[in-house]
């Protein structure tokens, strides 16, 4: 069975009940917020730990469609919580006052949507949407419920990317015209030693929703991340994480065009590709690219900003500042470090605390539903490019 989608009239009617109720409503006991989980794999359990970690909060909900991952959330992180199959039943509580949502991709706004509906506050993962226009009915439906919408980049919320922030706004580098963006997993093992999973257990046609009807495969259930149906392939699980900082410190979050290749080299039984690369121009006079390969982990993530007056390399460790040399050089191992930051906190934790935060204060979060389509929306026209001809142009497509 298809779940429903919300269309935005049927939303505005129901939200607009919803939210008067919700500004009357009193917190749980103690002012303890109440959660509801919806999507419960690694990373909904990820988010869930990091509630706990905070305290103050109380997770009454566990829901997913493969009861396994279920009992293991319950078990490990809502010992009392109650179990569903459907979203639904956790959006009809007036018992719970926000969830974590962490479905697959195309579940992102369908349940964002019905959950500001209801008059619940949201964190969800990126990218926040599957698609460029789904954007702004998203955008629309979050301003006039008037919940708090967090969406999942958390280095919005990390100390060191923020000093990074403030540094190169400060002309450090000089006017900073390349950013390099790079994210290298190895994903061969789970490729090569596929899930097993009880189908007894999945309520497949739910995982569905929106997608046309298959035949199960467990593949495409354990890494739906690498299939055009469910996700978006490294552009939006990995690349919007680097483009979302270069928009935020570039001050522009619309690409005018990009451009972008890719293959299947090894990975071949999936869709999305695992060997990329991409390129952005924005208004700004700044390039952001993007390269990728899912074969091995050697350089993992990071970004690099280029300026006149030197480089910064920035990662989730730290960062590190080098003054620009007056000749030329190919060592690849700059040694010159002018500046150099560690990390100290957690990105997660802390985007967390500023979501739960926000749900009593009923300030705008560090990554707000704005922020977060901008975010998807760059990942989104790199695979138009990547999908297409090898281009896409803001003039020509859709923006």
């Amino acid at each position: 069975m298809k779940m429903p989608q919300l269309d935005r009239r049927t939303f505005v009617r129901t939200g607009a009940l919803a939210t008067a109720a919700s500004y009357n409503r009193i917190l749980g006991a103690n002012d303890r917020i109440r959660f509801g989980a919806i999507g419960t794999g690694g990373r909904g359990q990820y988010l869930m730990s990091l509630l706990n970690k905070l305290g103050s909060n109380d997770i009454l909900a566990v829901c997913d469609v493969y009861e396994p991952r279920r009992e293991q959330a319950k078990s490990k992180y809502a010992p009392d919580a109650s179990t569903s199959v459907d979203y639904r039943e956790i959006l009809d509580r007036n018992d719970i006052d926000a969830v974590l949502i962490g479905a697959p991709d195309h579940w992102h706004v369908p349940i964002t949507v019905a959950a500001v509906g209801a008059g619940k506050d949201v964190y969800c993962e990126k990218p926040v949407t599957h698609s460029i226009e789904e954007g702004e009915p998203l955008i629309s439906a979050v301003r006039e419920s008037k919940r708090v919408v967090q969406t999942g980049t958390q280095q919005r919320s990390w100390n060191h990317f923020i000093q990074a922030k403030e540094l190169i706004a400060s002309g450090r580098l000089g006017q900073v015209t390349f950013i390099r963006t790079y994210w290298y997993q190895n994903h061969i093992a789970s490729h090569t030693n596929p899930a097993v999973i009880d189908t007894d257990k999945l309520d497949w046609k739910r995982f569905l929703g929106s997608a046309s009807d298959r035949p199960f495969v467990a593949d495409q259930f354990a890494n739906w991340r690498w299939y055009w149906d469910f996700g978006g392939g490294a552009m939006t699980d990995l690349f919007v994480h680097w483009v979302d900082v270069a928009q935020w410190y570039m001050g522009a979050d619309k690409p005018t065009r990009a451009t972008a290749t890719g293959m299947r080299a090894i990975l071949t039984e999936r869709q999305t590709p695992d060997t990329m690369s991409a390129a952005l121009g924005y208004p700004t006079n700044v390039v952001v690219q993007f390269d990728s390969a899912l074969l091995g982990y050697l350089e993992g993530g990071g970004l690099v900003f280029r300026g006149p007056k030197g480089m910064m390399r920035l990662w989730r460790g730290g960062f590190m500042v080098y003054d620009e040399v007056p000749r030329y050089t190919e060592s690849p191992d700059p040694r010159n470090v002018a500046l150099e930051v560690k990390s100290t906190g957690d990105g997660g934790l802390d985007h967390m605390k500023n979501f739960v935060d926000c749900i009593r204060s009923r300030k705008t979060p560090n990554a707000s539903v704005e922020i977060g389509v901008a975010a998807a929306r760059a990942g989104h026209v790199a695979n138009l490019a990547l999908r297409g001809n090898g281009v896409w142009l803001a003039d020509a497509g859709v923006v």
